[in-house]
Formats: structure tokens, C-alpha cells, sequence
């Protein structure tokens, strides 16, 4: 059977020096456990020809389809702070990539599909419970409409990986506009191969930032459109309750899109502090700060391009500041009309910051569900306080707060009912909780049991809508259920 795929490859057409040619590692029994069939259609490739056993074995790598030009990328990174001169695609290969039917470029990419040059000692395989966490989590995110890489496939090696134990092996087929990091940038820069850096950054504004072609100043341009994506990122992320775990720069995408979905997770509580994951033992990337690091991670990029800017060292570094000084006012737009939308109000006033602030302070004193104490509010909204009131260990403080809400939100004419439905409209009812995916997993693990797994993509779909069949998914853990660590997927 001839499967086809529509490769249009550009990366691979960039000098050698860009990634290493490689081809993935066949796996003994490839089976699929699950296929997006909306994305393959996207993407313009046949599903039910995918879910065949010879669909199962490309998308495991064992079979390389006609037109593809397997890839692994060469980047480096600042991890935790600390920089690596080389990391690189170490368990992932780039197949090729396809133009959807939206006209926008795709990466596909096999993620666990076997060693690279770049795998550091690692076998480049991957466990079959970082798959299933990084589609659970980055479908969900699609569907909160927060930009993001994407999971067209899950598939099952036949094969065990070696890590804390012998676990199932996994593939994950993930979607990207593009896989050009921060990282990236710093590959050619720390080798101070400034041609590379300008071949780069050419490819980048050619393909993600088309209309700056023309741009009087292109690579400013060009830092500034990523520092505009990566504000208003990084205000969704927050406004979600998102933890994204590990912003190394290795993880900073170009496009904007949210990767890497190792050690995240949502907040059940609100705490500006909460840390999740395992490694972050400085809490370095903990929510709340998020919008810093992702400033950090853009200044990288900046030091990047200086050579483009000028020759004059300080004339450029002069001309990065100014635009990496636009992030925070970028971010604090973004965040704080995010924020309005989030408990109902349809204009700005003075003091709407310091309202909704104190509503945070409120739920972080009193152990506040981040999720369902705004979805509750837009109940409340409505004259139906009885839920959001419950969400607070003691229930007097949100009374307090109530008070001056309502008084804000009379001063709009925006009737109750016409409030709730724009707040249901941003404030979700489900995320993926992390007992819930933790759940999956070990189902999935232990049980070869993939109906939990289903269930729950299926009702991270629609996070908007109540789905009172599925009314127990928007519950939060119960003490013994918490999960108070998340680890990376390698």
C-alpha cells in the first residue's frame, strides 16, 4: 500500500550544518492506540488509510514514507540557566513537512522514534506516559484556544524503554508550525556563525513572519514580532492556570506556539508560587514567574541577532533593549484584558486591576480552585452564588469582594444572562486535571487500557461547555488524589 503524505520540505533544504540526517529506528510491533482524524484531514492526509497497520508503521517510524527527508535539528539552550553549546532533536525526527488547507506549513514529527547524533547517550525511545500526557495536554490547549503544537497520533512500539522501570514504548507524531527554538539561534550564535544566524533568521521571517519581509529593518522586526507572540502567550498560559514546567530556551518557540509538554500541569488552587515540576527545585519556572523567564528566554534570542543589527555593538544592544521593552506592556495588556474578560466586565475602568487583584489574593488566602472559582463567578453573575462562595475555605472573603463586583459590573448595561454566557465563554469548566491524566497513564500502563484515555480527550474538546455527563471531570483532586510533582518525559 502506497500512503501519501505532501511533503513540501524547506528545512532540510537549509546547509547541512542545520540538523543531521537521520532515519528513524523500526520498532517490533507498532499497533495505533489513537489518531486525530480532524487534524490528519487538516493536514490533507487520508485517516482511514492512517489507522491501517501500514499507517501504524509509518507513524512509529518503522516505514519512512515516499517524499520524506528524516531530520533531527541542531540547537542549544539555556537550561534552568546554565547554557548547553548542543542539544538537539536527541528522541525526535522531523519526517518532512506539509502545506494544510489553511495554506500553512506543518511539521511532522515522530517524537521517541530512536537515538540521533544528538541523544547525549539516551536510546531516544520515549515511555508511553509522556505520549499520552503531551497529547491530552496540547489537544486541550487547542481547544482553549491557546496556540500550540499539536498530536495528530499515539502509537505503541511493541518494544519496552528502561527508565525508573521497563515500560511501554511510545511514539508520539506531533504537529508544529515550525520546531525552530531559541535554541535554535544560540546553536549558530555560541559558534559565532553569524551567516548561519542571518540564513536562519531569513527561513523564520519567510515562513512565520511573511509580511516583515519588507520591512525597512527586517531582523528588529523580526525580534519584535516574537517578543509580540511570546506576551500574549505567555497572558494565555496564565489565564488558563498553566504551568508550562521547563521554559528553557530550547523550549521558547519562534512561532509562538506552546512545546514541550514534559513536567507541565494546571493549578487546581491558585498560587502565584505553584511548582510542579520535579526538577524545578528554585521553583525558577513557577506560575507566576512565567512572563519573566519568557523575557529572559527573549533576551537570549536578542543577543542572537546583535550581529544582524549593527556593526556598532552598542548601538545594537541599545536597539534590542528597545524592543524587548515593549514586552512587559505587551504582556500586561494581553493579561489584564484577559482578566476582564474573566469575571465579566465589557470595558476598562480605573481601578479594574486592583478589583480583580484582590479577587487573586482572595483565592490564594482561601485555597481557591483557579478553574472553577471563575466559571462559578460567571454563575454568580446570574444571581447563582452559592458555588463560587464554595470555593473558598471561608466564604465571607469572597462575600466581600462580591459587594464592589456587582457595583463594577451595574455600571455596564450588559444584562446577567449576556455576562454569563461571555464569561462561560473564556472561563473553561474543564482542563486537564492532573490526578485525571495521572490516571489515564497508569490505566494505559498498566492495564493496556486506553478507554480512560478516550474519555477524556473527548471531554477536553469542549472545556466550555458544561456536559453534565461528564460533570465529575471538573472536580478538583481530593487530598489523596493531588498530584504534587510532574516529571519530564525523558
Amino acid at each position: 500500500m502506497t500512503i501519501h503524505f505532501p511533503f513540501q520540505n524547506s528545512y532540510s533544504a537549509l546547509p547541512d550544518s542545520f540538523f543531521a540526517r537521520v532515519a528513524p529506528t523500526p520498532v517490533a510491533a507498532p499497533r495505533l492506540i489513537k489518531l486525530n482524524r480532524p487534524l490528519a484531514l487538516q493536514l490533507g492526509l487520508d485517516p482511514d488509510v492512517l489507522e491501517t497497520p501500514e499507517g501504524a508503521e509509518i507513524l512509529a517510524g518503522k516505514r519512512v514514507p515516499d517524499g520524506a527527508d528524516p531530520i533531527a535539528m541542531a540547537y542549544a539552550g539555556h537550561q534552568f540557566g546554565h547554557f548547553v553549546p548542543q542539544l538537539g532533536d536527541g528522541r525526535a525526527i522531523l519526517l518532512g513537512e506539509v502545506i494544510d488547507r489553511d495554506g500553512v506549513r506543518r511539521d511532522i514529527q515522530l517524537k521517541g522514534s530512536g537515538p540521533t547524533p544528538f541523544s547525549r547517550r539516551g536510546d531516544g525511545r520515549a515511555a508511553l506516559g509522556p505520549v499520552l500526557r503531551e497529547y491530552i495536554v496540547s489537544e486541550a490547549m487547542f481547544a482553549l484556544g491557546i496556540p500550540t503544537t499539536r498530536s495528530l497520533a499515539a502509537v505503541v512500539t511493541g518494544e519496552h524503554v528502561l527508565r525508573e522501570a521497563a515500560l511501554p514504548g511510545a511514539v508520539l507524531t506531533r504537529i508544529a508550525s515550525s520546531h525552530i527554538r531559541v535554541g535554535t539561534f544560540q546553536f549558530f550564535a555560541a559558534r559565532r556563525d553569524t551567516d548561519a544566524v542571518r540564513k536562519l533568521a531569513d527561513h523564520v521571517i519567510a515562513r512565520h513572519y511573511p509580511e516583515l519581509a519588507g520591512a525597512e529593518r527586517p531582523y528588529h522586526a523580526l525580534l519584535g514580532g516574537v517578543v509580540a507572540r511570546q506576551a500574549e502567550l505567555v497572558a494565555r498560559w496564565l489565564l488558563v492556570g498553566f504551568i508550562h514546567g521547563v521554559m528553557n530556551t530550547d523550549n521558547c518557540s519562534i512561532s509562538g506556539e506552546t512545546i514541550d509538554y514534559g513536567p507541565c500541569a494546571f493549578m487546581d488552587a491558585y498560587d502565584p508560587a505553584q511548582v510542579f515540576s520535579s526538577i524545578d527545585e528554585m521553583g525558577r519556572y513557577a506560575y507566576a514567574n512565567q512572563p519573566r523567564i519568557a523575557l529572559w528566554n527573549l533576551t537570549r534570542l536578542a543577543e542572537c541577532l546583535l550581529p544582524l543589527f549593527s556593526d556598532e555593538q552598542e548601538k545594537a544592544v541599545a536597539e534590542a533593549q528597545e524592543i524587548l521593552g515593549a514586552f512587559s506592556d505587551q504582556f500586561s495588556a494581553a493579561y489584564q484584558a484577559g482578566l476582564r474578560k474573566k469575571v465579566g466586565l465589557f470595558t476598562a475602568r480605573d481601578g479594574d486591576e486592583a478589583l480583580i487583584q484582590d479577587l487573586l489574593d482572595a483565592m490564594a488566602k482561601n485555597g481557591a480552585d483557579f478553574t472553577l472559582t471563575f466559571r462559578k463567578l460567571g454563575d454568580a453573575a446570574a444571581d447563582d452564588a452559592a458555588d463560587v462562595r464554595a470555593q473558598f475555605m471561608e466564604p465571607a472573603a469572597f462575600d466581600d469582594w462580591a459587594g464592589r463586583w456587582r457595583a463594577r459590573t451595574a455600571l455596564e448595561p450588559q444584562s446577567a444572562s449576556e455576562r454569563k454566557a461571555a464569561m462561560h465563554a473564556v472561563n473553561p469548566m474543564f482542563i486537564p486535571r492532573n490526578h485525571r491524566v495521572e490516571a489515564v497513564i497508569q490505566a494505559a500502563t498498566r492495564d493496556d487500557d486506553y478507554a480512560p484515555f478516550e474519555e477524556l480527550v473527548k471531554v477536553l474538546a469542549k472545556p466550555f461547555e458544561d456536559q453534565p455527563e461528564f460533570a465529575a471531570y471538573a472536580d478538583p483532586p481530593l487530598p489523596d488524589q493531588r498530584v504534587l510533582q510532574t516529571f519530564c518525559g525523558t
